[in-house]
C-alpha cells in the first residue's frame, strides 16, 4: 500500500475521534496564556500515542517530537490554542461552556487537527526521514503573539528546524479545499494609541479653550494621506481607527481626546516609514492649533511571507492528495497572524483549510459569534499535513 493510501485511511480512521476532540476543545475555550485545560488535554493526547514531549514552554505550549526511523531534517508543524473574547451564538451541543468566550477563530480545528496528524504520523515512523516537531502554540491573538515567545525560549532549536507549515481555517473557501499563496500572503498589524489634550470649557465660549475634538478631527483626516499619498500604491496598507472618546457633552468641550486604531502594512520598510509619517502628523498639527498629542504605536504582528520554494512544494503535495481542482490560489489577506514570527526566522509556509459549506448554512466569518466549520473538514485536515510533512522531509513531491 502507498504512503499515500495509508494517510488516507488513518485519517479516516481517526474521523470520528478527532471531531470529539474538536468538540470538546470547542466547548472549553480559554483566552490568550490561558489555556491550562487545552494544554493538559493536548499532553494526554502525546502521552497516550508515547510521543514525548516538553511542556511549560511561553506559559502554556507544548512541543512534541516523532523522530522517524530514518535520517533527514527537522520541520515543525503548528497549530496555536487560544480563543476569543466573544459570546457564542450558535445552536449547537457543543457550544461554549465559557461565557463570553468562544473558538472563534478555529483554534479548536487546528489543536485537534495536529493532534490527529499526531497519531497518523506515530504510525507511520518507518517511512519518516527525519524529524517533526508538533508546536501546540498559545496565544495567536493577543500581543506579542505566542509564535515571538516559544522561538525565543528556543522551540526551533535542538533539533534545528528547517521549515514550517500552518494550517488555518478559511470560512470563504469550501470544505475540501485548501488554499496557498507563496510570498507575501498577510499583513503587519499594530496598534496606534493617541490622546489628543486640548483645554475644555463651556461649549458656547470656544473662543477661551483648545478643542480637542476639532484636533482630533484635523489628525484622523490628515493621517489618510499616509495612506492615499505617501505610500508606494504597489503595497497594500490600512489605516482604520475603531475606538474614539471624547466625553463632552453637547454643552462641553472635553479636556482630551482617546483613540485606537491598526496600521497594517503588506512590505516592511513602508510599515517603519509609515510609522515616522503618522507621529510627524499627528504631533504637527496637534502643536499647530494649540494642543498636544501623546501617541504610543504598539508595534504587532510582522509580514507573513510563505517561502517560495516550501510553498511551491506543499501546493504541488496537497493537489496530489487531492486533486488540482481542490487547490486554490489566495489573494492576500489584510488580516495578521503571528505565524509570521516563524516565517521572519525560518523557511514557512501557511495555507488555509476550506470549511465553509453553504448548504449547512456554515458561510459565518471568523472572529464572529456564529463561526463554525463543516466537520466534514476533519477528515483531510490531519492526513493533509501528515502528508505534507513526509512529503516535504522525503524531498520531493
Amino acid at each position: 500500500m502507498e504512503i499515500k493510501e495509508k494517510i488516507q485511511n488513518l485519517s479516516s480512521d481517526i474521523f470520528a475521534e478527532i471531531v470529539d476532540l474538536r468538540r470538546q476543545i470547542h466547548a472549553n475555550p480559554e483566552l490568550s496564556f490561558e489555556e491550562y485545560e487545552t494544554s493538559a488535554l493536548v499532553k494526554a493526547q502525546l502521552s497516550g500515542l508515547g510521543i514525548p514531549f516538553q511542556d511549560n514552554i511561553a506559559k502554556t505550549g507544548v512541543v512534541g517530537l516523532i523522530e522517524g526511523e530514518l535520517p533527514g531534517k527537522t520541520i515543525a508543524l503548528r497549530a496555536d490554542m487560544d480563543a476569543l473574547p466573544i459570546l457564542e451564538a450558535n445552536e449547537v451541543d457543543y457550544i461554549s461552556r465559557n461565557p463570553g468566550k468562544m473558538h472563534a477563530c478555529g483554534h479548536d480545528v487546528h489543536t485537534s487537527s495536529l493532534l490527529g496528524t499526531a497519531r497518523i504520523l506515530s504510525q507511520l515512523k518507518p517511512h519518516i526521514k527525519g524529524t517533526i516537531k508538533l508546536l501546540f502554540q498559545p496565544s495567536e491573538e493577543r500581543l506579542p503573539g505566542g509564535a515571538s515567545v516559544m522561538i525565543r525560549e528556543g522551540v526551533l532549536e535542538n533539533p534545528r528546524v528547517g521549515g514550517i507549515l500552518g494550517q488555518h481555517v478559511m470560512p470563504f473557501i469550501d470544505q475540501g479545499k485548501f488554499g496557498f499563496r507563496k510570498g507575501i500572503y498577510m499583513a503587519s498589524a499594530d496598534e496606534i494609541y493617541l490622546t489628543v489634550k486640548g483645554k475644555g470649557g463651556h461649549a458656547a465660549q470656544p473662543q477661551n479653550f483648545i478643542d480637542p475634538v476639532t484636533i482630533t478631527a484635523q489628525i484622523i483626516t490628515a493621517l489618510q494621506t499616509v495612506v492615499s499619498r505617501t505610500m508606494d500604491p504597489r503595497y497594500p496598507s490600512v489605516l482604520s481607527f475603531g475606538k474614539m472618546i471624547a466625553n463632552g457633552a453637547t454643552n462641553i468641550i472635553p479636556d482630551e481626546v482617546y483613540l485606537e486604531g491598526t496600521f497594517r502594512a503588506m512590505n516592511e520598510e513602508w510599515r517603519a516609514l509609515a510609522h515616522q509619517r503618522i507621529r510627524e502628523i499627528v504631533h504637527a498639527l496637534a502643536k499647530s492649533m494649540g494642543g498636544e498629542a501623546d501617541l504610543e504605536i504598539r508595534l504587532g504582528y510582522p509580514v507573513l511571507k510563505n517561502n517560495e520554494e516550501l510553498t511551491a512544494r506543499a501546493r504541488a503535495a496537497a493537489a496530489s492528495y487531492v486533486g488540482e481542482e481542490n487547490i486554490i490560489d489566495l489573494d492576500i489577506w489584510m488580516a495578521a497572524e503571528d505565524f509570521a514570527w516563524y516565517t521572519q526566522e525560518i523557511p514557512g509556509c501557511f495555507y488555509r483549510l476550506g470549511t465553509r459549506n453553504i448548504s449547512k448554512g456554515i458561510n459565518h466569518g471568523l472572529h464572529t459569534p456564529l463561526f463554525n466549520i463543516d466537520e466534514d473538514a476533519l477528515r483531510l485536515s490531519t492526513g493533509m499535513m501528515a502528508w505534507l510533512a513526509i512529503q516535504e522531509l522525503e524531498g520531493e513531491v
